[in-house]
């Protein structure tokens, strides 16, 4: 294994050398400069290959520590090693003003070896654990997202491909309308349940990425008529390839009109309603319950299917998670509560669930009847709808 790479920044050339030699005699590798300035010409060296940590003087000549460490953190390639100050001085602004800028420890002078030693190695284990769950998580998801690929993707395709080749091949002296029909149906099913996958991955990169946000600061407007979104949401979830699905809505009448991206805020609720009925069985009711309460939107969608366990509340809100998907083998990215959570906490709300196992699931959605949302900078020649 190659030797483990320490910078350390020190104005202080005796207690450089000191600090060079104690980690040296336990095997790591050092790279020394004398100033900020110099730390950083020392790192743009060989930017591909950063040191594994960094220990630095406060007080220093040309550039200070603090100044030092706001450039490091300034590039990404960078912003993962980890920081350790030597300071003389044991204020607590002087700290938290490390803190602030990314700095992970401080060793107050004067030291002894064996300080430095435990302040670098615990140093590199909590940054090493970090990186692990990272890349533990980074995994995860990767599997996670070749098992939609591989079956999301690839179910709804092939019904798409296989249709539209028997379509291919139509003969009106040996296919009748009727079978011209199941095949025009299939084609459909397969496309809309493509069209709704892709809608929901670029709706988890919108969020991500912050376009959401800006969309619904101007987007948003009040809605007079709420049936408008749940007749919309309804009509989404419902075609003839699945099986049964009851809804009742019951919405308050004369409830003020609440802010909101009618557009996000559909998707919210037919994800909430595909997700109810998708767990309960044949000619199960689902109910969704739309009202006001102490100047905040309340919808409610209720379901007497499978229910959730308790231990699995948490997680259900995760992108491309699903309970037990090998056992159950449920349709979909599960990316569909990540979603709603996602939209409903950009209009400033919440989400919840109550549910018991074998009885169904209640899930709640509350927020502020004026949506606070910071606007996008636009240009002033730039309309939003044309930023958009």
């Amino acid at each position: 294994m190659k030797p483990i790479r320490v910078l350390v920044v020190e104005d202080d050339t005796h207690l450089l050398s000191g600090i060079r030699d104690i980690l040296e005699l336990e095997d790591y590798s050092v790279l020394t400069a004398g100033n900020g300035r110099d730390g950083l010409t020392v790192l743009n060296s060989n930017p591909a290959n950063p040191p594994d940590i960094i220990v630095s003087d406060v007080m220093m000549p040309h550039m200070d520590g603090f100044e030092f460490l706001e450039e490091v953190r300034k590039e990404d390639r960078w912003i993962h090693v980890p920081f350790i100050f030597l300071t003389a001085k044991g204020e607590k602004t002087d700290q938290r003003k490390g803190y602030m800028h990314g700095a992970d420890k401080y060793l107050t002078k004067p030291f002894d070896a064996e300080d430095l030693l435990v302040a670098v190695e615990s140093s590199l284990k909590r940054h090493g654990a970090i990186e692990r769950a990272v890349e533990e998580e980074i995994n995860d998801n990767k599997q996670k997202i070749l098992t939609i690929l591989n079956h999301e993707f690839r179910t709804p395709l092939t019904l798409v491909v296989a249709y539209a080749e028997m379509l291919k091949e139509y003969d009106p002296g040996k296919t009748s309308p009727d079978e011209v029909m199941t095949f025009l149906h299939g084609v459909n099913s397969g496309a809309d349940r493509l069209r709704r996958l892709i809608e929901n991955f670029i709706c988890v990169v919108e969020m991500d990425s912050g376009e959401a946000g800006k969309t619904i600061s101007w987007r948003k407007r009040p809605v007079q008529d709420m049936s408008f979104l749940t007749d919309d949401a309804i009509r989404q979830v419902t075609n003839k390839e699945t099986k049964p699905r009851d809804f009742v809505v019951n919405i308050q009448e004369d409830m003020p009109a609440p802010e909101l991206d009618v557009q996000y805020m559909t998707i919210v609720l037919r994800e909430l309603l595909d997700n109810a009925a998708k767990f309960c069985a044949d000619g199960d009711v689902v109910t969704v319950d739309i009202f006001v309460e102490d100047d905040h939107l309340l919808m409610k969608v209720s379901d007497t299917g499978r229910g959730i366990p308790e231990h699995e509340l948490d997680k259900i809100w995760n992108p491309f998670y699903q309970i037990d998907r090998e056992q159950f083998e449920d349709q979909g990215s599960g990316s569909g509560l990540a979603i709603v959570k996602g939209v409903v906490e950009l209009h400033g709300g919440t989400c919840a669930v109550e549910s018991t196992p074998g009885e169904g699931a209640t899930f709640t959605i509350k927020t502020p009847l004026k949506v606070e949302v910071p606007r996008p900078e636009v240009s002033p020649e730039v309309s939003p709808e044309v930023a958009s």
